[in-house]
């Protein structure tokens, strides 16, 4: 089984960004997740498109693009033009998700919905198979470094077999592969389990920036952790 770890810029060190970048590229990563909040849809403020252009400038990693905003349809080009590869908006703030989702793959950008921790997985059945990633909080989603939610298992479970019928039936089961990815409260503990119940992605950000060890270190301990308990 193959884990791809996308570190959360969250927790990276913004007066030295594109060191912890690099590092990150250094240690094989392939995916860096960036939480976009806007203060409305949760209760913190953290970047926009200006900060994703200069990345982009700076980085061939897949820039997995969060935003945790009101009104998400408002800004979808904005952030693409900025270089995102990835764009997911939450299914709680949307009225027309299947819209939203044309309108990213018209800029030919890969579409994700993300799923707060009280809302069901059965809310994204409709959509699957348009989808291209769903992320699945494991907090409350606003700030790093919050505890997991042990609920998120059986919802990464659920989405997994999900994603499997949604394929088949589909009949693209061979080139349509729904990744299933998972943010909040990733460590060296919580790891195992979310990667056993069908996790693709693991977003982390305290357990690779703030650890203790090396980026590249941390990286290559919560990938030991993944498969081993």
């Amino acid at each position: 089984m193959r884990i791809e770890i996308a570190p959360s810029i969250l927790s990276a060190d913004f007066s030295n960004l594109l060191k912890d970048i690099k590092k990150c590229e250094s240690a094989g990563v392939k995916i860096l997740h960036i939480d976009v909040m806007d203060g409305r849809f949760v209760p913190n403020i953290t970047i926009g498109p200006v900060v994703i252009e200069s990345l982009r400038r700076k980085t061939k990693m897949i820039l997995d693009t969060h935003l945790m905003i009101t009104e998400p349809e408002k800004y979808i080009e904005p952030f693409a033009k900025a270089g995102s590869d990835w764009l997911t908006f939450h299914i709680e703030a949307v009225k027309n998700p299947s819209a939203l989702i044309k309108k990213i793959k018209s800029l030919k950008l890969k579409a994700g919905i993300s799923l707060n921790p009280a809302t069901p997985v059965s809310e994204l059945s409709k959509y699957l198979k348009e989808l291209d990633l769903v992320l699945v909080m494991s907090v409350n989603p606003g700030f790093g470094g919050q505890g997991f939610i042990p609920s998120a298992l059986k919802k990464i479970s659920d989405l997994k077999n999900m994603t499997r019928l949604a394929e088949v039936s589909a009949k693209r089961a061979k080139n349509k592969n729904v990744k299933i990815s998972v943010d909040g409260g990733i460590n060296f503990d919580t790891i195992y389990g979310v990667v056993k119940s069908g996790a693709d992605i693991v977003v982390a950000g305290n357990s690779v920036f703030r650890s203790g060890l090396s980026v590249a270190r941390s990286i290559k301990k919560l990938k030991m952790s993944a498969t081993k308990k």
